[in-house]
């Protein structure tokens, strides 16, 4: 059995829904969200095995929208959780809920990454979104949170209909002036039951996607930020640990309503049916997860990130060089794979069109 280091937690609750939004989530209700922290308590207490914890990770939805009294609640809830002493525990913010209450609540329940959902600093592009905030809010709340919190992620979407390459300079420009130790960049998915899939918009040229998306990475790289995996960027000391569990392919806990986890060698997904969950039935379906499939979600998770996968552990795992298990020697003859003495790992030249490449590895 291997031990398990990380637990993400969902809250599915918003205050309203943004358009682009494909996620398990519910308009907030005072007395819903009261029940709903009950059940997930009682979740953890039937599933956890006493673990010590490494990363715990509360996402949503969006937690930051539940009041204090709630969310001293859960997090008075979540003492049963046994942590390491070098524990890092994220939240996910929205501007909006961010204030001084909620950050020193934050601290003193141990606390001490953000993850905020600012995805742009420009106007048009925040109405398109229907984030319901401004360039103004963003810089007043952050410097905020900066007084409290000093590992701090800010969400990003670009490749927005109606978006051009001179606002994402502004936004970077603009994040640049932060000072924010780590950013997740998002080019605009549009799924077909979100507010835009429904008003059938259409995503912006791939040309124009592939320019932001270089444009972004040189920007960041310049200043300081590796692009330790295809989506996320930070300056060094602030790579995302609890991310790190699922590019590596480890176990972890989900808890929550919607949520994923891996336990066990079993890939679960819990209802996204409220009355079911609130009712204690949690799990909608389970997948053992075979060699082959592990050996390909490896491969997949692990060529994301700038450290690739390592030699000596796929190895150790499958009894066979990555390479020849997948028979893609083609891939580093034609250095679109690369290697050094530890890892094999894809060329970042090839990341804008990994998905294209990964698929040799399902």
């Amino acid at each position: 059995m291997k031990t398990i280091k990380s637990c993400y937690i969902h809250i599915p609750f918003c205050k309203s829904i943004c358009s682009y939004c494909d996620f398990c989530k519910f308009y907030y209700q005072e007395s819903l969200v009261d029940k709903y922290i009950i059940a997930l308590l009682e979740e953890i207490k039937a599933r956890y095995q006493n673990e010590i914890l490494e990363t715990i990770y509360i996402g949503g939805g969006t937690p930051s929208s539940l009041t204090v009294l709630q969310l001293e609640k859960l997090l008075d809830g979540l003492k049963l959780l046994r942590v390491s002493n070098n524990l890092e525990f994220t939240i996910e913010c929205n501007i909006q809920d961010i204030t001084e209450e909620k950050l020193k609540l934050f601290q003193k329940y141990g606390i001490n990454r953000l993850s905020i959902g600012v995805e742009s600093f420009h106007q048009e592009i925040l109405t398109f979104l229907e984030r319901n905030y401004t360039k103004k809010d963003i810089i007043y709340k952050i410097t905020l949170a900066k007084k409290y919190f000093e590992n701090i992620n800010i969400d990003f979407i670009y490749a927005v209909p109606g978006e051009n390459i001179e606002i994402v300079q502004e936004d970077i420009d603009t994040f640049l002036e932060l000072k924010v130790p780590h950013i997740s960049t998002y080019s605009l998915m549009i799924e077909e039951h979100t507010k835009l899939g429904i008003k059938k918009i259409e995503p912006i040229s791939e040309e124009e996607d592939r320019k932001m998306y270089e444009f972004i990475e040189k920007s960041l790289l310049k200043h300081g930020y590796y692009h330790y995996e295809i989506s996320n960027y930070a300056r060094n000391g602030y790579f995302s640990k609890h991310n790190l569990t699922y590019w590596k392919n480890k176990e972890y806990y989900g808890f929550g309503i919607g949520a994923s986890g891996y336990v066990n060698g079993i890939r679960y997904t819990n209802h996204k049916n409220i009355h079911k969950y609130l009712a204690s039935d949690y799990i909608l379906e389970e997948e053992k997860m075979t060699p082959s499939i592990i050996a390909s979600n490896y491969a997949i998770l692990g060529l994301r990130t700038l450290h690739g996968v390592s030699k000596k552990e796929f190895l150790q795992e499958f009894q066979k060089d990555f390479i020849d298990y997948f028979g893609v020697r083609s891939l580093l003859e034609e250095k679109v794979i690369l290697e050094n003495e530890t890892s094999y790992y894809l060329n970042p030249k090839y990341w804008y069109v990994s998905n294209e490449i990964l698929v040799k590895f399902v």
